[in-house]
């Protein structure tokens, strides 16, 4: 069993360590914040929940960066205050080059939905392998997504097959010629009408909640560990995907305990294509 290290202990940090303890596909979870007395109250408040939602996942808090040394997977969410500030700018790079470096050949999976920039700056400034660097929040994002489906199909969100691409803040787009419910085309099942209101509606989802964020942190972690064969969307520094290198891009991805193992582009029709290269600005 592998540990995951979360550098903070904000609300996502909180979110995400609470989400791997109750899975329990890793044996421990250590959450680094210079709040030393924050991190550890936090990782005991997680802990002793165990009793009541039957987990037995370890976890601790430290304000120490060298105990990342020998961790499975590093989250890079929120330091802890009021309010909690997702890392980022000079400090999260500073931050994730410091991390990237204790990890070893670790993936670091950036929870928060402002980081792109900070995942772009670790590839071409701190020259971190870009197959370590994966971005969380798009696999939040498309949760949202299927639960809106799910609610005008009358169906269970597990149901709703889809993937969203594109870039932060307002340039995602979902692919909908390509989803489907129960195995059938999402477009066959819905009307014209549904899939205008869910368009309008996916534009307002940015940015997720920390809670959403945490959840879908936890999940894309868990996946390197355990060498999902399920894809998962997530922002990547695009290497030719596309058609596009060295921009920040959410696209599905198979995930390995080295990181980004493979990337699915799915077929899109003109009309998403066009749509997807201005978000992306190609």
């Amino acid at each position: 069993m592998a540990t995951v290290c979360i550098l903070g202990a904000g609300d996502i940090a909180g979110a995400a360590a609470h989400a791997l303890a109750r899975g329990e596909r890793v044996s421990r979870v250590l959450l680094v914040d210079a709040e030393v007395r924050a991190a550890a109250g936090k990782a005991l408040d997680i802990q002793q929940s165990g009793a009541v939602d039957h987990f037995h996942v370890r976890l601790d808090g430290t304000d120490d960066p060298t105990r990342l040394a020998g961790c499975a997977a590093v989250i890079v969410a929120d330091r802890f205050g009021r309010p909690p500030a997702e890392w980022q700018g000079e400090d999260g790079l500073a931050m994730t080059t410091r991390a990237a470096a204790f990890a070893g050949d670790a993936p670091l999976v950036f929870a928060g939905a402002m980081q792109a920039e900070l995942l772009r700056s670790g590839a071409q400034e701190s020259h971190i392998a870009r197959r370590r660097l994966i971005g969380s929040a798009p696999e939040a994002l498309a949760g949202a997504v299927r639960a809106m489906v799910a609610v005008e199909a009358g169906c269970a969100p597990a149901e709703v097959d889809l993937t969203v691409l594109g870039a932060p803040p307002d340039g995602f787009v979902v692919p909908w010629s390509e989803a489907s419910i129960g195995g059938y085309c999402l477009e066959r099942v819905l009307s014209q009408v549904q899939l205008s209101r869910l368009e309008a509606r996916t534009a307002r989802l940015w940015p997720p909640g920390p809670f959403a964020l945490g959840l879908a942190a936890a999940r894309v972690a868990e996946a390197l560990i355990n060498h999902s064969r399920r894809a998962l969307s997530v922002l990547m520094v695009l290497d030719g995907q596309l058609g596009i290198r060295g921009r920040i891009g959410a696209i599905p991805a198979v995930l390995s305990p080295a990181g980004i193992a493979q990337t699915r582009v799915p077929i899109l029709n003109t009309r998403e294509r066009v749509r997807l290269e201005t978000a992306l600005g190609a």
